[in-house]
């Protein structure tokens, strides 16, 4: 079955990890794993009932405070698994979305994909403007805000995308800019992502880290931090 599981998306994974009431947190090769872990100690399941039928012959009595044994030994067990997967990140790595935001965030890739690159003028001049972003035209000699031929098209109220995925990130998340991990209080991560400001240290950032993994918030620009001195 492993093989099988190999050919899966990994939201179709999380899925049945989540009809399991397993962890969807790690890699893919972690999901298949942890499946695989699933559906071995079902398998050992059948091979201890047949030992356990010449135990018919014990008395009434007995049998059923052997079975409460059985049963909290295995919760046991289950309440040890649990507590090593909370250690683990299990933050969402998709929202959760109807299908019209769903619909919406397609049709506006679909003409992303028809709209023209909006550059600055004279950027094939000087190579600095061409780094820069796109600035309306001004001049009254400007060629381009004359729409003159074989000029870089002006950005205009007609290239305007989907009015129900503005402002949404690519993947559906609702982007909240923050400074400090205070500010991750209160965030729905099935809807809310993070995005940590420009000007935020390592130390702030390392927090923010930390928070987010602790209420299952995902940081859309996460990165290493190289821990120097105190940190």
């Amino acid at each position: 079955m492993r093989m099988a599981y190999e050919n899966l998306t990994v939201a179709e994974l999380k899925e049945l990890l989540r009809e399991r009431g397993l962890p969807v947190s790690g890699k893919k090769a972690d999901l298949i794993a942890r499946l695989s872990d699933g559906e071995d100690t079902t398998e050992e399941a059948p091979d201890e009932a047949p030992q356990e039928e010449p135990k018919e012959e014990i008395p009434e009595e007995e049998s059923p405070d052997e079975e409460d044994e059985f049963e909290e030994a295995g919760d046991f067990e289950e309440e040890g698994d649990f507590e090593e997967w909370d250690e683990l990140h299990t933050a969402r790595q998709k929202p959760v979305l109807d299908e019209s935001t769903k619909s919406a965030l397609k049709m506006r890739s679909e003409q992303s994909k028809k709209q023209p690159k909006f550059r600055r003028q004279e950027w094939f001049r000087y190579r600095r403007l061409s780094k820069t972003g796109y600035r309306k035209p001004k001049g009254d000699d400007s060629s381009m805000r004359k729409n003159r031929k074989y000029r870089t098209p002006m950005a205009r109220v007609g290239y305007g995308k989907v009015a129900a995925a503005r402002g949404l990130h690519p993947s559906g998340f609702e982007e909240v800019i923050v400074h400090k991990a205070d500010h991750l209080d209160g965030l729905d991560p099935e809807k809310q992502a993070v995005r940590i400001g420009s000007s935020v240290g390592n130390r702030k950032r390392s927090r923010i880290h930390d928070r987010a993994d602790e209420l299952g918030l995902r940081v859309l620009n996460r990165r290493q931090i190289d821990k120097r001195g105190d940190l």
